[in-house]
């Protein structure tokens, strides 16, 4: 049995490479981006057959290939990127094939846990959207949740009925197609005219240069270009759809404390610095003596001054 790695002779193929896996009677061939799937997922697509001539690159020895439900193990007899698994899944009615290393798949997943602190110190009543498929449930954060339809986003907090902040739940397919098809912008601005509001991405940012189906330059201008015109509204990307939903409680959770402390400021006013205002610096030891003098009282050219000297100073100057 062999593992074989050839180049693709459609010219017009997204997809360079075509592989063939040692499985039934006729092999499975695949179209792929990569050789190997060395720093993330490959997407790989169903090849309509192994063409008669095509240019080998590689051919490896197989110890083992067996599928197992809805993956495909592969086992090459060589020392070094020798165990490789091939998953078989379906995404908007269609079937999507990612190649993946035991490697790949620990960056898709990174071994972290979320804190099980409140945010804020105060449990969250988390609104949903009543559109909202497959919602968040908040179930490792300290959080209840409720639906009602949302004049934007997909999941706020409300303060006396109203909104005080909402985030936009998105998957890095459906964020690039709101983005092409012009409905980010209309998005965007229905969330700048909450008091807080954001987007977050169920994915990293350097996914978007992995696309296949639409130029990553596209999707990054896009972005590049939705940031700037919407300032307010961040775009945030995660990683994964566990840290997406960590960072959504932790900002509704911030906006809610935000809030309150806004509410609060009227009665704290006197107690704290106007804002943009510089409080005067300390004055030193030269200047209070330089003052003394110029005002006649007696002291010393170096070493310390006496406290009412000091004290004379501020209650004369304010500082």
């Amino acid at each position: 049995m062999e593992f074989v790695i050839a180049r693709n002779p459609d010219e017009g193929s997204s997809l360079p490479f075509l592989l063939r896996l040692p499985l039934g009677r006729d092999g499975v061939a695949l179209k792929v981006r990569e050789t190997w799937p060395r720093t993330s997922k490959v997407y790989c697509h169903r090849a309509d057959e192994w063409p008669d001539e095509v240019e080998v690159i590689e051919r490896v020895p197989v110890r083992s290939c067996v599928r197992r439900g809805a993956a495909i193990d592969l086992v090459l007899d060589r020392a070094r990127e020798h165990r490789s698994q091939f998953v078989f899944t379906r995404a908007r009615g269609r079937e999507v094939i990612f190649w993946q290393s035991a490697r790949t798949a620990k960056q898709a997943r990174p071994a972290v846990s979320v804190p099980t602190a409140r945010a804020v110190g105060r449990v969250l009543e988390i609104v949903v959207d009543s559109h909202e498929r497959y919602a968040w449930k908040f179930d490792q954060q300290q959080a209840t949740t409720t639906r009602q339809a949302l004049p934007a986003g997909d999941y706020a907090v409300t303060v006396e009925g109203e909104v005080v902040a909402a985030v936009e739940r998105k998957s890095l397919a459906d964020l690039v197609s709101t983005l092409t098809t012009g409905k980010l912008r209309y998005l965007l601005a229905d969330l700048a005219a909450l008091p807080r509001a954001a987007v977050v991405v169920e994915d990293r940012w350097s996914s978007v240069f992995k696309l296949d189906r639409v130029r990553p330059a596209v999707v990054a201008e896009g972005l590049a270009e939705a940031q700037v015109r919407f300032p307010s509204v961040p775009i945030v990307f995660c990683e994964t759809r566990q840290l997406a939903q960590e960072w959504t409680y932790r900002y509704l959770g911030a906006a809610v404390a935000h809030h309150h402390d806004t509410q609060l400021g009227d009665d704290r006013a006197g107690e704290l610095p106007a804002a943009g205002v510089v409080p005067p610096a300390e004055a030193t030891t030269a200047e209070i003596r330089a003052w003394a003098i110029a005002n006649g009282y007696p002291v010393s050219d170096r070493g310390r001054l006496r406290p009412e000297i000091s004290d004379a100073f501020r209650l004369a100057t304010g500082r």
